[in-house]
């Protein structure tokens, strides 16, 4: 790879910059060495973006003479205009921030400059997703990436090293069904059903914030605390009893009406309708993309153990993102919760291009170096 013109050669920072959350993976000497995740309530304002930037410098002091590969879908919270409105500001912003070690990742591979944003938005704007395929298809001959964050899905069916999804942006990626707005967190519940069962009994769903899929996976056991970062819908307790009383007024009860058993069993009925939403679009992705009936799917992100589900459901062998950039404890399961920073990290660290020469694309080699 060609000398890069940053001040530190070794060390890459890939950040991820979202709508809730910031994500940085440290990627030095040719492996990850760390990873970490803040929440960023970013529609509150660039302050709250300021915040973690601080608390990243602090942690990590020689960052700010690193290379910083950027990726966002932070352009579509409502602090912004627009979505063009929102990628300029932010790219403005990291700028000032990052200094001139910051290329921001494009969805066909383009690192592009601060300078060069202008002419490019279309390309940076929500590309987090294309980062992570392209890594998986450096690494799988033939994969499904199903990324299951807090509050979206992510589906890219990658073959012989590219990548097969067919949408560049949000708005036709939803049309594919390549992105579907379910995540395990922030998902408000209203968005999973509008008549479900509770103990022999079918209810109409009230449409209100009364409760988000976090606590229904607080209730099954499946998500991790340490991913949980953001207030519950009623800013209470998010412990089991504080979750039974949010599901129960989806319905119209409260928690004292049923057992906990019955609550958990709610919760489980609540899981069945995300995974029957989710399940249909990668469905229709794999089919698209004419994959074979043993491509895998790769899970990334906290919801990762329904990836799992659904590798079983469709019968095809499911791969740990973690495991395949062999990154280890403590950061495996980090790694596999904020992949596209990961991804980012590792795409600049093997960019074989002259990144003198601004606003190209960027060649990636698809040979994964040991570490791999």
């Amino acid at each position: 790879m060609a000398d890069a013109p940053f001040p530190d050669a070794k060390m890459v920072i890939g950040w991820d910059v979202g709508g809730a959350h910031v994500k940085a993976a440290r990627w030095q000497d040719g492996r990850l060495h760390e990873v970490r995740q803040w929440p960023c309530a970013l529609w509150q304002g660039l302050s709250k973006l300021d915040a973690v930037l601080d608390d990243a410098f602090q942690h990590w002091p020689r960052a700010r003479n690193a290379h910083h590969a950027v990726t966002m879908t932070g352009e579509m919270v409502d602090l912004f205009e627009h979505r063009e409105q929102g990628v300029l500001r932010l790219a403005s912003h990291l700028a000032e921030r990052l200094g001139d070690g910051m290329r921001l990742f494009g969805v066909d591979e383009n690192w592009i400059t601060a300078d060069g944003v202008g002419a490019h938005w279309q390309t940076l704007a929500s590309a987090n997703w294309s980062a992570t395929a392209r890594v998986v298809a450096a690494l799988r001959h033939q994969a499904v990436l199903v990324d299951i964050g807090s509050s979206t899905t992510d589906i890219a069916p990658v073959a012989s090293g590219q990548v097969l999804a067919r949408g560049r942006d949000d708005a036709h990626r939803l049309h594919l069904g390549e992105l579907v707005y379910q995540g395990v967190v922030r998902t408000p519940l209203c968005a999973l059903a509008q008549r479900i069962g509770l103990q022999g009994r079918d209810y109409y769903v009230m449409n209100e914030w009364f409760a988000t899929t976090a606590d229904v996976y607080r209730l099954t056991g499946e998500l991790d605390a340490e991913h949980d970062q953001h207030p519950a819908a009623d800013g209470g307790e998010k412990d089991l009893p504080g979750s039974c009383r949010r599901l129960a007024r989806m319905v119209g009860h409260d928690a004292r009406d049923a057992r906990l058993d019955a609550w958990i069993a709610f919760a489980q009925e609540w899981r069945a309708r995300q995974l029957g939403l989710i399940a249909p679009a990668l469905r229709a992705v794999i089919a698209s993309a004419g994959l074979e009936p043993g491509a895998p799917l790769v899970g990334a992100g906290c919801g990762h153990f329904l990836v799992r589900e659904l590798a079983e459901l469709l019968g095809r062998p499911y791969v740990s993102f973690d495991r395949l950039v062999d990154a280890t404890a403590p950061w495996d399961t980090w790694a596999r919760v904020c992949a596209p920073a990961v991804s980012v990290a590792m795409l600049m660290a093997r960019a074989h291009t002259d990144t003198a020469v601004l606003n190209q694309p960027a060649e990636i080699s698809l040979e994964p170096p040991p570490c791999w």
